[in-house]
């Protein structure tokens, strides 16, 4: 009997234990080289590549990744589809889920995303596949902070093995309100939410523009912060939390109010949805995927 009680104690407490543990996993969005070193070889953990290919250079993959690491280049992985239309877009839900689970990725991994860290720009590669994770339902996803930059200067491991995952059963459980349509900028437009422009001043300003957008310009009323102000491109590494704070209030946006975060297609607005959502905490932050692209292709929307 003392014995039984003595396992079902021990039991408890390993329950415990595993959830705490998986509860501080899921609160971070950023792990440095330390921790993933630490981690290689767990069975939860999936690392996914998302570095792309550049024209006229090797593949980086090939020249050497994260041990382990899953080979899922941004632009060519299936994490985006041209949807009604609008490019850049969330895939639909059975087809995105079945690129997931064939990264061998389960309900049950923990992912850890990882970029080459160069820009900031490229750093949004990986701030928009996390994104894409935590609207199917995935909150066990962490990003490299500085990506593969700053695994080599943590002296990382590089192989040059790749993996072959086997495909699992993964589910994803859609957050319908973290993807704010038309008809959701229309009602920010209407009762005064604040929307955030993550694209360079000269195209907030309408200097200039996307070729994917109809015309320059932005949504009346935005506030403009610039997806590179959330990054630290000499040091490769996300800017604090007090930086991001900062450019918050710089921006005139509370701590926990509401806003939409935009860009052109959904990928400069990632980065800034991330610094303000994750890094900082304000989780009334929303990011529309359709942004300008959509937005604009509307004569009958206001464009400023």
């Amino acid at each position: 009997m003392r014995l039984s009680l003595f396992s079902a104690v021990v039991a408890v407490a390993m329950s415990l234990f595993g959830a705490a543990q998986a509860e501080r996993l899921t609160e971070q969005p950023l792990v440095d080289a330390a921790w993933l070193k630490s981690k290689l070889g767990d069975e939860s953990l999936v690392v996914i590549d998302v570095r792309d290919v550049e024209k006229g250079k090797p593949d980086p993959y090939k020249a050497g990744h994260v041990p382990g690491a899953v080979n899922a280049p941004y632009s060519t992985a299936g994490w985006r589809a041209k949807v009604n239309g609008v490019p850049g877009m969330l895939p639909p839900v059975e087809q995105i889920e079945a690129t997931i689970a064939g990264l061998g990725v389960d309900n049950d991994s923990h992912v850890v995303i990882v970029s080459a860290g160069t820009d900031s720009s490229e750093f949004g590669a990986a701030t928009r596949v996390y994104w894409t994770l935590k609207v199917l339902g995935h909150d066990a996803v962490s990003i490299l902070d500085g990506g593969w930059r700053a695994w080599q200067a943590a002296g990382g491991e590089a192989s040059d093995a790749a993996a072959a995952p086997e495909k699992a059963d993964f589910k994803a459980n859609l957050r319908a309100e973290m993807i704010p349509g038309v008809a959701d900028v229309e009602k920010a437009l209407a009762n005064g939410t604040t929307l955030v422009d993550g694209r360079p001043a000269a195209q907030f300003r309408g200097e200039s523009k996307s070729p994917v957008v109809r015309v320059a310009g932005t949504i009346p009323g935005a506030v403009n912060i610039e997806n590179d102000k959330f990054y630290d491109k000499p040091n490769a590494s996300f800017v604090s939390r007090e930086t991001v704070a900062g450019l918050a209030k710089g921006a005139g946006l509370d701590e926990n109010e509401e806003a939409i975060a935009f860009c052109n297609t959904g990928h400069w607005a990632s980065i800034a949805w991330f610094g303000l959502s994750e890094v900082q905490g304000n989780k009334n932050v929303k990011m529309y995927d359709g942004s300008m692209a959509e937005w604009a292709a509307d004569p009958a929307r206001p464009v400023k």
